[in-house]
């Protein structure tokens, strides 16, 4: 397992080199690293200035990768995501202009600020890592991650993603506010410059590329592979739930657990890494029915009773 053990010492990097930047987020900054060994995308739900940008940033400085940003807003179009084909007079042809998405880090900063007709041109992007522009397909760069961002609080002038947009995004985070600790340390570390000034890469796409393989080795036992499945089926039968989470929710919770276990220096899975990966994987792909909504329910609470009606597995879990 010597590509798992590159994995652990890939992830301690990255983690660490982004530790530098932002102070007590390790669970985070976890979080985000599984996502990333998973080919999958990030959702922040967080109100601002806690750091979502300067993650994202730090991540794509630590990887050695291209970085591109996305301000959303109502008045964006599609193509000035995509980009769009632009008539050159020299060449008398048109010629092609990649936008934005076409980059490994890119950070779609309040996405639901867009029309959802300009939300929609990121699905192809996320799914298919692809971009189709005048009946051209195009690749998009890999690795590719998008980390997008929306205000829970201000709700005005906002257009919520659709579920089927939501399932996309293979985990939501939040940062939250730092303790009083850890907001002095970052005030002390500002004082002679911004960190991320002084960032240097600790790894390479290609070294990613090669990690997102190695962590599919992870041994699952049968058991664990049937606890995550009882999981996602418990979602669905919860009195909360309108919609419990998809087969897209409980195949990346099976990824996620695998590449949880790689960062954390093991070739197999435990239920604890699956319980730890639970509410971010799932939470945002619950829709609560009206009435649990009115009554104060939330989507973390359908996955919580998952978590404590279904029994996880108490033998060995080695290969």
């Amino acid at each position: 397992m010597a590509d798992l053990t590159a994995v652990h010492d890939l992830a301690r990097r990255i983690q660490e080199n982004v530790g530098r930047v932002l102070i007590g987020k390790e669970q985070v900054i976890e979080q985000a690293l599984v996502a990333l060994l998973c080919e999958g995308h990030l959702l922040a739900e967080d109100v601002p200035g806690t750091g979502k940008t300067m993650l994202t940033r730090a991540l794509a400085i630590s990887l050695g990768a291209t970085f591109s940003r996305i301000q959303f807003t109502p008045d964006l179009l599609p193509s000035d995501v995509t980009g769009l084909s632009v008539f050159n007079q020299k060449t008398g042809d048109f010629e092609f202009r990649p936008g934005p998405i076409v980059a490994q880090v890119v950070l779609a900063d309040e996405i639901n600020r867009a029309t959802p007709r300009t939300q929609s041109a990121l699905l192809e992007c996320m799914e298919e890592r692809q971009i189709t522009v005048d009946g051209v397909t195009r690749p998009l760069p890999r690795p590719f991650l998008v980390f997008a961002t929306q205000n829970p609080v201000e709700q005005e002038g906002t257009f919520p993603l659709p579920e089927a947009q939501l399932d996309r995004f293979f985990l939501r985070l939040s940062l939250g506010y730092p303790s009083l600790e850890e907001e002095d340390a970052m005030l002390a570390r500002l004082q002679g410059g911004h960190p991320i000034e002084r960032l240097a890469p600790v790894a390479s796409p290609p070294e990613l590329l090669a990690a997102q393989e190695a962590v599919r080795q992870v041994h699952v036992a049968d058991d664990v592979r049937r606890y995550i499945a009882s999981l996602v089926q418990a979602t669905r039968r919860h009195p909360d739930a309108a919609l419990g989470a998809s087969p897209r929710g409980s195949i990346a919770l099976f990824r996620a657990a695998q590449a949880l276990a790689a960062i954390r220096g093991r070739v197999f899975v435990v239920p604890d890494d699956v319980k730890a990966m639970a509410h971010p994987v799932l939470d945002h792909r619950i829709v609560l029915r009206p009435e649990s909504r009115l009554r104060g329910r939330t989507a973390a609470r359908v996955v919580e009773g998952a978590l404590t009606t279904v029994e996880p597995p108490v033998e060995a879990v080695r290969p």
